[in-house]
């Protein structure tokens, strides 16, 4: 293996390893020019057959100050869930210990008490403010390619994740405005042949903010892995 190589698996582990769901953000706008080279990156992203079915909404200036008022009121006044896609029928097992911890370390990190159910619906709703972000991308696939332009769109999600991170711009991918996706239809027309499948708020960081203060953990490799061989 060469050195280049090396550097190249350093910075790709690097990248992977530093990436974090930013919960605030300086307001200072990202320039366009490089959210272009962002987005350029994350359309080599994989998707059948090359379909590439992923279309992004990006709201930047005024645009982000009327999005952020509209959609918070409109959460502020009915938080209903209503995706295009449906959410989890349930968390169990370990998928709901990893929520409930992440939920933990959120709350302790920024200072809401234990079942203030209150302060926690005033950080759920932080969400609709795009967490202070100056922009956010909203996402859609084509609805006649299903779950797999979904699968598709989430190669897309990470790629943009990387690419911005590279550039110091941090991101937090939010389902929860894809319960909003009526709200979302009708401010951006967006035609319903096409699925809203998240957004990503996005900008620099914020990097004193308590709420970007910790860390999720992660799984072993071994953990993820069943060696085939091995179940014999």
């Amino acid at each position: 293996m060469d050195s280049n190589t090396t550097t190249s698996t350093d910075v790709l582990a690097t990248l992977l390893r530093q990436r974090y769901s930013c919960r605030a953000f300086r307001p200072d706008p990202v320039g366009r020019e490089v959210i272009r080279e962002i987005v350029a990156d994350a359309t080599h992203a994989p998707s059948w057959c090359n379909t590439q079915p992923w279309q992004l909404i990006v709201t930047d200036g005024e645009e982000t100050e009327r999005l952020r008022k509209a959609l918070y009121r409109s959460a502020e006044t009915d938080l209903v869930d209503a995706p295009d896609l449906p959410f989890p029928a349930a968390y169990e097992g370990a998928y709901r210990d990893r929520r409930r911890e992440c939920g933990r370390q959120l709350y302790e990190s920024i200072g809401v008490p234990k079942h203030d159910r209150a302060a926690s619906h005033r950080q759920l709703l932080e969400n609709f403010a795009l967490f202070g972000a100056p922009h956010v991308a909203v996402l859609t696939t084509d609805r006649s390619l299903g779950v797999y332009g979904a699968v598709d769109c989430g190669l897309f999600v990470q790629s943009f994740l990387l690419a911005a991170g590279s550039r110091g711009v941090a991101t937090v991918p939010q389902a929860a405005m894809a319960s909003q996706a009526p709200f979302l239809r009708e401010w951006f027309d967006i035609p319903q042949d096409r699925l809203i499948l998240l957004g990503i708020s996005f900008g620099y960081p914020d990097e004193e903010h308590a709420a970007n203060g910790f860390r999720t953990a992660r799984v072993s490799a071994d953990e993820v892995i069943t060696w085939a061989g091995d179940r014999r």
